[in-house]
């Protein structure tokens, strides 16, 4: 992680925005977890919110899936941030994160809490493409695997920490106490970025509707490319299937209250925290390819492995521990080899690829609760561990003669 913000000669780099990275590193990663966790928490509680609000535990997890879609709106957004500029996106998305969370704070409806998904989806959709793609500006691909990898403890972080934080406030002062402390922290972290990231710099002749158009053609003529999107959207799918039902599954199957499942959320939270110190230190040295489909296999018999050990309450979440593990490595390393697929155009390919994993967990987040429902945690463990082996088979052929140096361009 000591070559970050090293320059090279391949890569176009932002005037002054290779030094000081650290900062902005780590008040990006911030304003990620304030995002992440916006969009988690609902999981875990998604019974809780049902009950508060007087509606079906599906009409929950369809504004889920609402909140998945957003990702799809990326597509169009990828080409703009270029344009538009990192700093600016990044603030918007804080913004609209902090408008969406005070909403449902204040409203405490199910149309609050819809509006709320909505905008905290698409915060996250714009945001998400623009930090990935500074970095994968700014960083050699070399040390991509850390660089990105220290970026996305802000996932690990929102089960690790904003989850049971979550769970804790809702218990002392109701379910919602988390969105008003959301947004109000997500407004110093935009005050944070405004301050650490420098002024974008402009971009003639980027962000037309021609450079869009010219974008997705490049994503569907390139195997490599359409194929990761592809695999991402699988491997989300699989993961989503369960994690919308495994809240539900903890509290019928083992009498698990709301505290317990902010606790057994953070068990998860630390497994995804290794999985991301995984990539970081080793990613790079094994090799960001080799990581990915390495993680695949083992997320595959995670999957299938689940429902014979999740039996009793300490297996489920050594299983739970494992899978996520296994499977947080798996799409870090992804994302990080992402970055360098489509090098003249970042932007687009990491809202593209976002948008693929989008669509994949609205997938999953539909299907996990109807599979839930006719066959429990046996039918949503094949379920996933079906959908992960064929992403992995796509993944394989799609990377097959692939290396650095004959990225796409």
């Amino acid at each position: 992680m000591s070559e970050i913000g090293h320059s090279s000669a391949k890569v176009e780099r932002e005037p002054g925005a290779s030094q000081n990275l650290w900062p902005k590193v780590v008040i990006a990663t911030v304003a990620r977890l304030l995002l992440n966790t916006s969009r988690r928490f609902v999981y875990p509680f998604a019974s809780l919110f049902s009950r508060r609000l007087g509606v079906p535990l599906t009409a929950v997890t369809s504004l889920i899936a609402i909140n998945q879609m957003t990702a799809v709106m990326g597509i169009g957004a990828g080409p703009l941030i270029d344009r538009v500029g990192y700093r600016r996106v990044m603030l918007a998305g804080m913004g609209l994160l902090c408008l969406g969370m005070g909403w449902v704070g204040l409203a405490g409806s199910y149309r609050g809490l819809m509006a709320a998904l909505v905008l905290a989806g698409f915060a996250k959709t714009i945001y998400d493409p623009a930090v990935q793609a500074y970095l994968g500006r700014q960083v050699d691909f070399a040390n991509r695997g850390a660089a990105i990898g220290s970026l996305e403890f802000a996932w690990s972080g929102s089960t690790l920490v904003g989850i049971p934080l979550a769970a804790l406030a809702m218990d002392s002062w109701g379910w919602q106490a988390p969105f008003m402390i959301i947004a109000g922290l997500s407004m110093v972290a935009g005050v944070g970025l405004g301050a650490v990231f420098e002024k974008d710099v402009p971009h003639q002749g980027r962000g037309s509707m021609g450079d869009f158009v010219r974008g997705l053609l490049a994503v569907e003529q390139k195997r490599v490319v359409l194929g990761t999107m592809l695999w991402a959207f699988l491997l989300s799918l699989a993961n989503d299937n369960l994690f919308v039902v495994y809240g539900a599954w903890l509290e019928s199957s083992f009498g698990m209250g709301v505290v317990a499942l902010g606790l057994s959320t953070g068990l998860i939270g630390l497994a995804e925290m290794l999985a991301e110190s995984f990539t970081v230190f080793i990613g790079d040295r094994f090799g960001l390819k080799r990581s990915v489909i390495l993680g695949c296999v083992v997320t595959i018999v995670a999957y299938f492995v689940l429902p014979v050990y999740g039996t009793g309450a300490k297996g489920a979440l050594v299983g739970l521990f494992i899978l996520f593990l296994a499977f947080e490595f798996t799409m870090v390393a992804g994302i990080c080899l992402a970055t360098e697929l489509l090098p003249a155009a970042r932007a687009t390919m990491m809202a593209s690829f976002y948008a693929a994993a989008g669509l994949g967990r609205v997938a999953g987040a539909a299907s996990g609760g109807l599979v839930w429902q006719e066959g429990g945690i046996w039918a949503v463990g094949i379920v996933s561990g079906t959908g992960t082996a064929l992403a992995t088979l796509i993944l394989v052929y799609s990377l097959a003669g692939w290396n650095q140096g004959k990225a796409v361009d």
